[in-house]
């Protein structure tokens, strides 16, 4: 080992105790280290932690003299999976590692909340590629012994020291494809490699009665068509298939070449319409020319299925098929894959960000563009944002040919629309977003598509709901005592949502748990301990809090001591993880009550009126026909196991077989979608309110249809003049309301390394190179770093960078940017997101990730300056 290499590892020791738990690389490393000292490496681990045993390890290294024991230890590295490691040691370049950073504080503060959503066998097939082989069994084996809560507690223990940068990224998919709701707050930033995902259905065991949950707000009303998962039954036929005659009817005009909206009831096969339209544009090309097809799913699971039904149906026809997504467009090449594939699967944001950028330059490029679930494009959703580059083109007289447009949808909505007329205007304003001149409904095959898709007849029936709620009323204190204990800490708690009127046990308060945790995600403190320590105890108190909630909702629903067992089940989880002051002290308060609430679930006299009810339907409809297949839909995970073990401790039922159907199951036309003929659907509340909203809902599905068929009577001139007006006025209103330039904030303010929050430099200091590069002036900010040889020294454009520059304090190194030759002139380059902004007069502290979010002075690079 040389002395630099020495030195380099003394310099960067402290991201490798961050990282590596040398437990795991010992054997590898036998050669070099005595038998006492690998134990008291274990002994230090089992005693201290990692981080501790990795320090000592680090003494032991550097303290060697033998020949080859540094080769062995990145050989070690390597062969024991720290790939991340190996590869910024053997560069010296840990800045891969160092952008890491921001995930592992994020992950920390959100730790109580993950420990209490994540089922951790669940995901762990979809991290083990981030995470060593040893932690996998140890996290599985925790998971058997003390429970998921402890099991989740040690998958963050893993992540936080995961050396692969695709980590945070992996984990957002894997959450994604577990239809996590945890996913809404561990929010990653593009640009980390992409993640393989398999097939995100699972497969669904035959059962009498399913019970079926799903949040997405598409499934809140039951006007709309029942939602289970996306149309599967729609991609399962990959080769030739002979088309219904209503699937031929819908895509009549679109393959005349018309923009056309395509509405029709979920399960119809839509998919297939757009494959039909689809293979019919890109064979009408003479020879010499070729179509381009544009495909958008907003969601990753919708987006891997059509990207796997599109690759499959025409690939075999000759035609090259290929997908990006916001997981895989920082790592290809756009504008090479667009331009050399004939079908691309897009989600949307990818097509707005290099419009935007530059990298696709007009939607030229394409000849036809498809967006599934269509009824999106309105106001900024990126569908939209689409749409307005495509009208600005349109209407801004440009040469260029632009695409068809097809859209898909189960139902165009009326949006707050009160009469036909209103919702009349509202449809043709999609029409006018979209640029489409027809609405393709089946009407003359409406036979044929009743046959396929049976809307459910509707019941709606109010049950009474309990005398009394003493289970209620109990743990409504304790949330109260619990939302106490947060103020406390954080006296703006009711400031951080904007929520107002929150009830206990609704998914309103839910809701305002979520836009809590959202907050404590960005909060900031000048004290970064303090910070850290606040945010972490909101986390613990709002997770107690969801708990609480879902244990009403339950008690609602469904039984008391269903409800109770569950809050039983989290403590005794709780008491197995982690189990700081904090949870100790909401365990104690919980544990007051046990009793009075056993006694209160124990009580017959609190059952519940609606299972009751709900017990009449089941035990009527099976009497009536003993083939029956029933779908309970539910707003919780918990409330389906409720009511699973409703279902079977009940004799009544006892002739049911009941399964789960969840968000993310593999369904096919057999398993009761509520379209079978003669299927029913039954609404059971005892809020009054609910039915209300819901023959509101069947009334404006009533105003949706009925517009829909006024517009088909128009004249398709006179349609278009229409839809022309509305672009028109809508452009003009969309130009006026441009958003000014920022004011540059002229205030001198510091820049405090990020890490260490060392002093840097001035604002006043900063000069701007090319508009794009970011310097400092002045021999003090030359003592506030060091620099070392760039791993990989290249030339780009005027610059040639030949060195890293770090944080110059010993125990710090974090990386600031680069030192280049520009011109005759040597200088440092540094990036925005390696510091801090503190406002001098203030102390406020503010994080930018890109030099176009901090709106100061920004003044140009002068070489006279910097002569001098």
């Amino acid at each position: 080992m040389t002395v630099e290499q020495r030195s380099s590892l003394r310099a960067f020791r402290d991201y490798i105790r961050k990282t590596l738990d040398p437990t795991y690389i010992m054997s590898y490393m036998a050669p070099w280290l005595r038998e006492e000292e690998m134990q008291y490496i274990q002994a230090e681990k089992n005693n201290k932690g990692p981080v501790e045993a990795a320090t000592l390890f680090l003494k032991i290294l550097l303290e060697l003299q033998e020949e080859g024991w540094f080769r062995g230890f990145l050989d070690a590295l390597d062969h024991a999976g720290y790939s991340g490691l190996y590869e910024a040691i053997e560069s010296w370049d840990f800045q891969k590692i160092e952008k890491l950073e921001e995930y592992r504080l994020l992950l920390k503060r959100l730790q109580p909340e993950f420990k209490s959503r994540i089922i951790p066998t669940d995901i762990l097939p979809d991290l083990s590629e981030c995470l060593i082989n040893q932690e996998c069994e140890e996290i599985i084996q925790i998971c058997s012994t003390k429970g998921m809560m402890a099991g989740a507690e040690k998958l963050v223990e893993c992540l936080l020291r995961s050396d692969k940068e695709n980590w945070p990224k992996t984990l957002k998919l894997a959450l994604e494809k577990d239809r996590n709701k945890f996913s809404e707050l561990w929010i990653v930033e593009k640009g980390i490699k992409d993640v393989e995902t398999e097939d995100l259905e699972e497969k669904l065991e035959t059962s009498d009665i399913q019970i079926f949950y799903q949040e997405d707000p598409e499934c809140q009303n039951l006007s709309e068509n029942s939602c289970l998962p996306s149309e599967v039954s729609d991609t399962n036929l990959y080769s030739p298939f002979k088309p219904r005659s209503y699937q031929l009817e819908l895509a009549l005009p679109a393959k005349k070449g018309k923009n056309t909206i395509i509405c029709a009831p979920t399960g119809c096969g839509k998919t297939l319409v757009a494959l039909l339209i689809c293979e019919h544009h890109l064979k009408k090309f003479p020879q010499g020319q070729k179509g381009k097809v544009v495909f958008f799913a907003n969601q990753i699971p919708v987006y891997e299925q059509q990207k796997s039904v599109f690759s499959k149906y025409f690939e075999r026809l000759g035609y090259r098929v290929t997908g990006i997504s916001g997981a895989t467009a920082e790592n290809v090449p756009v504008k090479q894959i667009v331009e050399n594939n004939d079908i691309i699967i897009l989600t949307p944001q990818i097509l707005v960000n290099n419009l935007k950028n530059g990298t696709i330059p007009s939607l030229s490029i394409f000849t036809l563009m498809i967006f599934d679930e269509c009824h999106n494009t309105s106001k900024q959703h990126p569908y939209n944002m689409i749409m307005f580059n495509y009208l600005d083109q349109k209407l801004g007289g440009s040469s260029g040919p632009l695409p068809q447009v097809i859209g898909l949808t189960a139902s165009v909505g009326v949006g707050d629309a009160k009469n036909t007329d209103e919702a009349l205007d509202y449809i043709c304003k999609l029409c006018a977003s979209l640029d489409a001149s027809v609405i393709a409904t089946v009407q003359d095959n409406l036979k044929e598509l009743e046959q396929v898709v049976y809307k459910p007849q509707k019941f709606f029936r109010k049950v009474e709901s309990r005398i009394s709620d003493k289970f209620k009323c109990i743990i409504a204190q304790l949330m109260r005592e619990t939302e106490g204990l947060a103020k406390r800490i954080c006296k703006d708690l009711e400031n951080l949502s904007q929520i107002q009127n929150r009830e206990f046990g609704t998914q309103k308060y839910e809701q305002w748990i979520v836009t809590v945790q959202k907050a404590c995600m960005v909060f900031q403190m000048p004290d970064k301990d303090e910070e850290s320590r606040i945010c972490k105890a909101l986390f613990l108190y709002t997770s107690h809090l969801r708990k609480y909630n879902d244990a009403l909702i339950i008690s609602e629903h469904a039984r008391m001591k269903d409800a109770l067992h569950y809050l039983k089940d989290f403590f005794s989880n709780v008491r197995a993880a982690g189990f700081d002051e904090t949870e100790q002290d909401l365990t104690q308060r919980f544990e007051e009550k046990l009793q009075e609430l056993e006694s209160i679930s124990r009580d017959p006299s609190n059952e519940n009126p609606k299972l009751e009810d709900l017990c009449f339907i089941l035990r009527e409809e099976y009497h009536l026909n003993p083939e029956t297949i029933t779908i309970l839909f539910v707003k919780t995970r918990a409330l389906v196991d409720a009511l699973k073990n409703w279902i079977e401790g009940n004799s009544k039922l006892s002739f049911l077989k009941p399964g789960i159907l969840t968000g993310r199951s593999k369904t096919n036309q057999n398993t009761g979608r509520g379209r079978a003929r003669g299927s029913k659907c039954f609404l059971l509340t005892s809020n009054a309110a609910v039915i209300e909203k819901e023959n509101i809902n069947m009334y404006k599905e009533k105003m949706m249809n009925d517009s829909i068929l006024r517009l088909q009577t128009w004249d398709e001139e006179v349609f278009k003049e229409k839809i022309l007006h509305i672009q028109i006025h809508e452009k003009f209103i969309r130009d006026s309301q441009e958003k000014p330039k920022p004011v540059p904030d002229k205030e001198n303010k510091k820049l405090l390394c990020r890490k260490c929050k060392a002093f840097a430099c001035y604002t006043a200091d900063i000069r701007v190179i090319e508009e794009s590069q970011f310097t400092v002036l002045g021999d003090a900010f030359k003592e506030c770093f060091v620099s070392r040889p760039h791993p990989k020294p290249k030339q780009f454009s005027n610059f040639y960078k030949r060195a890293k520059i770090f944080c110059a304090r010993q125990d710090c190194s974090h990386d600031w940017g680069i030192h280049v030759k520009y011109k005759t002139f040597e200088i440092p380059v540094i990036k925005i997101e390696s510091f801090v902004v503190e406002d001098i007069a203030t102390g406020v502290q503010t994080l930018y990730s890109k030099w176009k979010d901090f709106h100061f002075e920004k003044i140009p690079f002068d070489a006279a300056e910097m002569s001098k």
